[in-house]
């Protein structure tokens, strides 16, 4: 499971160094091999390649109806290695669909990351945590009780 956030920079060429806290979890779990595609949030999400698979096979399965999400999620998918010094290459087109340039926040959310342009995940943040005006925003109902009950944590964890 990974968690947590590292503000992280890319260098010249657009590699971004894996913090050491999750290199040797990559290594064991997924042989450093990733998966990079895009996220309709506005970020990157990064991917351990057995849970990439067992997230395209979901994604796959969509019905017709949902031929859009297939293109952004697959259409968007590249594979990536760590390297020897525990960077990996997030390619020209993906650091432009996130906006990326430089600066990066990395957000473990359990069986994946999400790679964020810094100022956009702090804007984002700040206006979460403000409440925003934007359903998207918006805590779920079941988080808004002051002591979670079983539903409410059964929720957090399908929201995520």
């Amino acid at each position: 499971m990974f968690q947590g956030a590292s503000s992280l920079s890319l260098d010249a060429k657009g590699r971004l160094s894996v913090p050491t806290r999750h290199r040797d979890v990559l290594s064991a779990n997924a042989g450093n091999q990733l998966t990079i595609t895009k996220h309709p949030h506005g970020c990157l999400m990064i991917f351990p390649r057995p849970e990439w698979e067992k997230f395209r096979e979901r994604i796959a399965e969509l019905p017709m109806s949902a031929q859009w999400w297939k293109r952004i999620f697959l259409g968007n998918a590249m594979d990536v290695e760590v390297d020897g010094s525990g960077r990996v290459l997030v390619s020209p087109e993906l650091r432009a669909a996130a906006g990326i340039e430089r600066e990066t926040m990395l957000l473990g959310m359990g069986n994946h990351f999400e790679l964020w342009d810094k100022a956009t995940y702090d804007a984002r943040e700040a206006e979460a945590m403000a409440g925003g005006s934007s359903p998207r925003w918006q805590k779920p109902s079941c988080l808004m009780k002051k002591r979670p009950s079983r539903a409410a944590i059964s929720c957090a964890t399908a929201t995520a």
